[in-house]
């Protein structure tokens, strides 16, 4: 098994011999562990010591053996059948120990991450609700087919090799601390395949990017030196340090098999749209590299609306035109747009309340993509090219076959003129053609055509399956994600 050397030398420079097994916390009771695949399970004991573990699906006599190395780490692919709702148990044995591990369910595995869009819990953030969080929380006991981990928020400029976090069950003793994301898009994933779904949280409110990555990967990147931070030359927020989440968090879970990743950030970013596709699409590449599973989905979801200093601004939407770029260019990616999520009174508020929704959608999007789910609504309406005929413009749009709605006037539209500024423009549906047709005399000759462009807008335009129409300007034509534009097969495991 190829793997990246880097948490192997971390051990070696933590670890003691030892006369026990000792567990990540994330290999534990209530775990899920990805079906039909070589589940990784990984652990410290004595140099030389022989670890041995058993599913309890197994025969009696069958079991899977690994050496602990001189650096104390061990390491077993414990081969995993179909997944089922039947609990299992998971015996580890060597080195004096004989730990059992209870309630383990098969099922589906995902990777959470991102900043605090991510993070935010089903019980909400002070004076910030989750739409439908005390509903979620007391049926969550109708869901125990999910299972959530949530890795402790910590930063380190050293790689470590243990990260906290344990398995909890759905019921609400223990969901109002879910990340709501996370959660509705497990229950929803749960519904649609109809098994068991776990997901592990790795998220920490404010982060940046860069903090995600490693330090051999920024002293690459321009303008940014993990170095330079730390003796003190550049002063940064905690939340904003680079490296450091991707050592403390990230790293010491990145054993752990799953089926793909989720990623809910760009906040902290805002500003760097130019350098965004590329990077981002090294960091998956890296992740993808790092967990040694082939190239894993990386879906994500699109910034949401918020003032960033001004409302009217387009920093924002020029971010997130910079998002659709980089699921353009990532193999296997896909993006959600959330145009249409925010509540007008969500305006200073970065953390919005509609959670559930987010989550759906990226389970639609995982189910058509990482398991050949026919008919998902997945294909979100975009914009194409443009006509432009004076003080008049035909838009043209994929996704929208079937046309928009509402049928007739449609808001959030603005033309520019050759004085260059903007003004609200009257845009209707060509209710036989299925374009968009826009009229604006008082721009004299069109430009320039935009549809909620800008740091907080509110969309409400949407194609027959509810999908809003993503913010563009048509300067720059919406591109197509990996996923439906140029499809790549899922990666087989076994």
């Amino acid at each position: 098994m190829k793997r990246t050397a880097i948490l192997a030398a971390a051990a070696l420079a933590s670890v003691a011999a030892t006369a026990e097994i000792q567990l990540p916390e994330i290999i534990g009771d209530n775990m899920v562990l990805q079906q039909q695949t070589d589940a990784r399970l990984w652990g410290w004991a004595k140099p030389g010591a022989k670890v041995t573990a058993r599913g309890s699906w197994m025969a009696a006599d069958d079991h899977v053996v690994a050496t602990a190395g001189a650096d104390s780490l061990w390491t077993i692919a414990l081969p995993t059948p179909a997944a089922s709702y039947a609990p299992q148990s998971v015996r580890i044995k060597g080195d004096g120990s004989d730990i059992t591990l209870d309630n383990v369910l098969i099922g589906e595995v995902w990777f959470c991450s991102g900043q605090s869009n991510m993070e935010m819990p089903l019980r909400g953030f002070f004076t910030q609700p989750i739409d439908g969080g005390g509903r979620a929380i007391a049926y969550s006991g109708s869901t125990p087919g999910v299972r959530v981990v949530t890795v402790p928020k910590r930063g380190s400029y050293e790689p470590q090799k243990r990260a906290g976090g344990s398995w909890k069950e759905s019921k609400p003793a223990n969901a109002g601390e879910f990340s709501a994301l996370a959660y509705f898009y497990a229950a929803s994933l749960n519904e649609i395949l109809d098994v068991p779904v776990g997901v592990i949280v790795c998220a920490y409110g404010g982060s940046r990017m860069e903090s995600w990555m490693p330090k051999k990967m920024l002293d690459t990147l321009e303008g940014e030196n993990m170095d330079g931070e730390r003796d003190g030359s550049v002063r940064v927020d905690e939340w904003h340090r680079i490296g450091v989440r991707y050592n403390a968090m990230l790293l010491p879970v990145s054993w752990y098999t799953v089926k793909g990743f989720l990623w809910n950030q760009g906040e902290s970013n805002v500003g760097q749209h130019e350098e965004l596709p590329k990077r981002q699409k090294a960091m998956v590449e890296h992740w993808r590299e790092l967990w040694g599973l082939g190239e894993l989905p990386f879906y994500f979801v699109e910034l949401p609306g918020w003032e960033y200093g001004n409302p009217e601004g387009d920093s924002a939407a020029m971010f997130r035109e910079a998002q659709h770029r980089a699921a353009a260019i990532t193999p296997r990616s896909a993006i959600v747009c959330t145009s249409d999520l925010m509540y007008p009174h969500e305006v200073p508020d970065v953390h919005g309340s509609r959670k559930r929704e987010i989550g759906e959608r990226m389970s639609w999007i995982a189910a058509a993509d990482a398991y050949g789910v026919e008919g998902m609504p997945v294909v979100y309406p975009r914009y194409s090219n443009m006509e432009v005929e004076g003080s008049k413009a035909t838009l043209h749009f994929n996704g929208a076959d079937a046309g928009f709605t509402p049928n007739q006037y449609l808001e959030g539209f603005e033309a520019r003129g050759l004085d260059g500024e903007w003004h609200p423009a009257k845009a209707y549906e060509g209710l036989d053609s299925r374009d968009i047709h826009i009229e604006c005399p008082e721009a004299g000759e069109i430009d320039e055509v935009r549809y909620c462009f800008k740091n907080f807008a509110i969309g409400k335009v949407h194609n027959m399956m509810g999908l809003p129409l993503i913010p563009f300007r048509t300067s720059e034509p919406t591109p197509l994600p990996t996923c439906f534009g140029g499809k790549t097969p899922p990666v087989k495991r076994r």
